[in-house]
Parts: C-alpha cells; sequence; structure tokens
C-alpha cells in the first residue's frame, strides 16, 4: 500500500519532531510506548519528515538495537544552569531516525521513573526537564526546523512552554507550533515550586493561568496551557476529561482550549497483533478457519495449569495492577464468580504488591480454575489474547486501551467497563439479535462486575452461535494506524495555522 495515498488533507510534506519517554521496542511500560512505536512510522509512510527524542536508559539493549554515537558531547542550558549530554542514534525498524540523550546522571538506571520498590525517583522533574530542552536543543543544532514539535504526557509536556518562552524567535524553531498528547491525565507531573528556577520557565510564569497548581509547578497544566493544540486518545476520554470526575483537575484548562482539544483513537499495529500471522502463539488461525485458536486454548490451558477442557470459557487478564484498571474491585467478587460459574481465568500482571499477593495466591486456592504469571511477558500476553474466549478490563477509566483492541482481532470477546476508549471500540452484545462485539458495563463495583461475567458466560453455554457471530465481527473491525495517522496530519494543520495566528 503507498501510504502517501491515504492523506487526503494535504499535500504539504512536514517535519515533526516528537519526543517522549518511551518507545517500543526500546522502553516500555505502558501504550505510550506502543502509540510512539507505530504513529511515527506511519507518518514516515506517509511521506513526512519525522524523527523521535527519548532518554538512553540504563535497560536499553545497545547491542540489539544497533546504537552508535551522534554526538559525543551537546550543552543544554538549562534556568540555573549548564547541563551536558551525549546522544546515540538508530534507526526504528531501518527507517524512523531515534536519538537518545545519554546522561547517566539522569537516565543511566534500570527503571524509567521509578526504583524497583515503585517509588518515584526524586528528581524526575529535573530529568524530564532536561530531556525535553535536549531534544530541543538537538533539534536546533541539527538544523531540523520542526513545523510540529509533538510532546507526550508530563514527562514531555513543558516543550510547548519552552518553545514559546525561549524559542518564540529561534531561526530553527520559531516556527514550529507544539501538539501535546495526554495518554493518561492521572499522571501530571506535579513538583515543588522550587524547580522553577531549574526549568528556566521564568517566575512571572509561575501562576494559577500557567504553570503553578496549588502552589507546585505542575507540568501537564503548563503544557496545555502553552500548547498550540492538545489531544488525548480517544474521543470519549476527551469529553469525560472535560468533567471534574476524570480531569483530575485540569477540566477548566482543557475546556478553555475548546476546538483544540480533541480526542483521536490510538490504532494498533497489525503486523505484531494478528493471529494469521503471530510466530508467538501455539497456531495460526483466521476467521476463515478458526481451528487454530483451539490449539491455543489447549496450550494455553496446559501453560497455565488448568484442567483441559475446551467447553469451559477462559476470561484472560493482562494488565497493570494499579488503581485505574479496577483490578481491586475485580478481586472483590472474583472467588465468588469462580466458585458460582464454571469458568476459568489467566491473569497476567504486576505492580500493586497487595494485588500480586492476592492474585499470585489464587493460582494456589483454586488449582486447575486459575492460572497467575507475577510480571510481565509478551509471549504470553499473545497466547492469552488467542487462547482466551474473553478479556476482561474493569477500568476505573481507559485513555484508550489497546488489550481489548488486540482481543477482537483475536476472536477474544472483550468485556469492559463503558469508559474511555473502551466505550468506542468495543459494540455492546444484542441478546435478541446476537450483534455486537464483546460485553460492556457502566457502574463500578463487584455486583456489576459479577452479573456482566455471568452474561458473557450464559451466553457461551446458551448462545453459541452468538459467541461465533460476535467473533467475526469483532476480527474485522480495522483499528489500524493509518485513520489514526490522518487524524493527527489534521491535527497538526489545525496547530500549524493556531500558531500562525499568534505570530
Amino acid at each position: 500500500m503507498n501510504y502517501a495515498d491515504l492523506d487526503s488533507s494535504g499535500p504539504q510534506r512536514l517535519r515533526i519532531a516528537m519526543i517522549a519517554s518511551e518507545c517500543v521496542p526500546f522502553a516500555k511500560t505502558g501504550g505510550l510506548a506502543d502509540v510512539m512505536g507505530s504513529l511515527p512510522k506511519t507518518l514516515k509512510a506517509m511521506g513526512h519528515d519525522v524523527l523521535v527524542v527519548m532518554p538512553k536508559y540504563g535497560c536499553i539493549d545497545v547491542v540489539k538495537h544497533n546504537l552508535h554515537r551522534f554526538y559525543s558531547q551537546m550543552g543544554v542550558w538549562m534556568g540555573d544552569r549548564e547541563e551536558w549530554c551525549a546522544v546515540d542514534t538508530t534507526r526504528m525498524d531501518g527507517d524512523v531516525p531515534v536519538y537518545f540523550i545519554e546522561s547517566l546522571k539522569f537516565f543511566g538506571r534500570s527503571g524509567l521513573y521509578h526504583d524497583a520498590e515503585l517509588n518515584d525517583y526524586p528528581d524526575n522533574a529535573q530529568r524530564f526537564a532536561f530531556l525535553t530542552r535536549a531534544a530541543l536543543q538537538l533539534c536546533h543544532d541539527t538544523r531540523f526546523d520542526a513545523d510540529i514539535v509533538h510532546a507526550h504526557d508530563w514527562q514531555t509536556a513543558l516543550a510547548a512552554a519552552y518553545l514559546k518562552v525561549w524559542h518564540w524567535n529561534d531561526a530553527v524553531l520559531g516556527k514550529a507550533a507544539s501538539v501535546l498528547t495526554i495518554h493518561n491525565i492521572g499522571y501530571q507531573g506535579v513538583y515543588p515550586a522550587e524547580h522553577i528556577n531549574y526549568l528556566g520557565l521564568q517566575w512571572g510564569n509561575f501562576t494559577p493561568e500557567k504553570l503553578e497548581d496549588h502552589g507546585n509547578i505542575n507540568f501537564l497544566k503548563g503544557g496545555i496551557v502553552y500548547a498550540d493544540l492538545v489531544n488525548t486518545v480517544s474521543p470519549t476520554y476527551a469529553e469525560e476529561t472535560r468533567t471534574p470526575e476524570f480531569a483530575h483537575g485540569l477540566a477548566p484548562y482543557l475546556n478553555d482550549k475548546g476546538a483544540d482539544y480533541l480526542g483521536i483513537l490510538n490504532g494498533i499495529d497489525y503486523t505484531e497483533w494478528d493471529p494469521a500471522t503471530d510466530p508467538l502463539i501455539p497456531a495460526r488461525y483466521s476467521r476463515h478457519d478458526m481451528r487454530g485458536k483451539a490449539i491455543c486454548k489447549e496450550a494455553l490451558q496446559r501453560r497455565f495449569g488448568l484442567d483441559i477442557d475446551p467447553e469451559v470459557p477462559i476470561v484472560g487478564v493482562i494488565s497493570r495492577f494499579a488503581e485505574q484498571k479496577g483490578l481491586d474491585i475485580l478481586a472483590a467478587c472474583i472467588e465468588e464468580i469462580i466458585t458460582d460459574m464454571p469458568v476459568q481465568f489467566v491473569i497476567l500482571g504486576s505492580g500493586d504488591l497487595t494485588l500480586e499477593d492476592f492474585y499470585g495466591d489464587l493460582a494456589w486456592s483454586y488449582p486447575g480454575q486459575v492460572g497467575t504469571f507475577i510480571g510481565y511477558s509478551n509471549e504470553l500476553a499473545h497466547w492469552i489474547e488467542a487462547g482466551s474466549d474473553f478479556f476482561i478490563m474493569p477500568s476505573r477509566y481507559e485513555p484508550c486501551g489497546l488489550n481489548q483492541i488486540y482481543s477482537l482481532r483475536y476472536g477474544t470477546l472483550p468485556i469492559v467497563r463503558n469508559t474511555g476508549g473502551l466505550a468506542d471500540t468495543v459494540e455492546q452484545y444484542d441478546e435478541r439479535v446476537g450483534s455486537g462485539t464483546g460485553f460492556k458495563f457502566t457502574t463500578l463495583s463487584p455486583r456489576a462486575i459479577y452479573y456482566v461475567v455471568g452474561w458473557a458466560v450464559s451466553t457461551w453455554y446458551d448462545r453459541r452461535s452468538h459467541i461465533g457471530k460476535m467473533r467475526r465481527k469483532g476480527m474485522i473491525q480495522d483499528f489500524s494506524w493509518e485513520e489514526s495517522a490522518r487524524a493527527y496530519l489534521r491535527a497538526y494543520r489545525q496547530a500549524i495555522e493556531n500558531k500562525q495566528q499568534l505570530t
């Protein structure tokens, strides 16, 4: 396919600099990394000039990813001192250039944001302000005169502020418009006001209308205020975050953006997540020939020590054990589900230590019916998507979500809360005619989860033809990156127009 033909929003070739704290395949903790591993490549394939800048963490495999030295030294002026770093580079999939800011002081650690005990690094404000300034300095020094500087989440949100405060008349970056993507508004980067000197954004900007937040500096708020356009990663989440319930204090500033705050649904990479071509699963299959899914189910049951029975449905879980994901609410009813219903669970995840203990012990308490792996394994994630019959995501909020989209392609029916991107990507089952692609519930409570799982399980046993019909419909859904990239290009051009109106 010639992706250049897909860009119907205009022939202009854009120069786009993306700054992010993580990117697949180099470093990942969540969906942000998946977006960074796909969106730049799609935009590049559409004919645009794209580069990515991220930290060189200690966990990155330099040999595997063929990193090599680009700059031995680069000076970066912060507000009250000059910092020095090196820059390495490689090409993502041999195509998109990725630059790594090397600073042992800030990034020579195994963790991205916190230590092994999940304690945030105390210098995170300095670490990611420095990353952002270094990325802009790299663009300046290499004469990459970006049309768009695209920042992601709180870690790089201040790029929008730096462009307006420091680079407004820069010969290289002066024309660059800023776009800020909020992947999760629950994380905002709130730090003591004393960091303003290091950030170099001037005390005159430390006001409630700009950077100040109850006496602290708020990175994400500052990015929202200064950005030429802000988006989040699904239309429903964009609407939710205009309300106090979901916006964690930032609803007024998002509403102030008006039409310059919008939702663009994430895509997924079907070259990695497609059961017809997936090299990691025990057997391949498609909607035209589902026999491989039965093989994957039996293999999953064996691997997790479950009873081998093709007639018992498996509910899969792949998740961070964090408050956002609602796994504590599932924990309050899962034993009742296991006791009352002929169903199996396969659980892959880590995070909250109390939940790790609970779900880890669950496999010992219910042998043959529950299997658990505490941690993360990409291979196991593929096995669970392929071998499960249902996939549950009881999220308190979900900006986009990716696993429910993977599940659809693998013929694994999602059971999701009707929020954010889950609402946008899963069509509610209609028991009268067997239509839909999954099971949605609204009230987040143990009772609601119990009943929606019961609804799915009863459909499995009593209306099996509906399961097949929903699987086939789910597997033909297309959430590839091309449509999302076209939406980002429209957003970029809107940001450029906004920037031009200010100059």
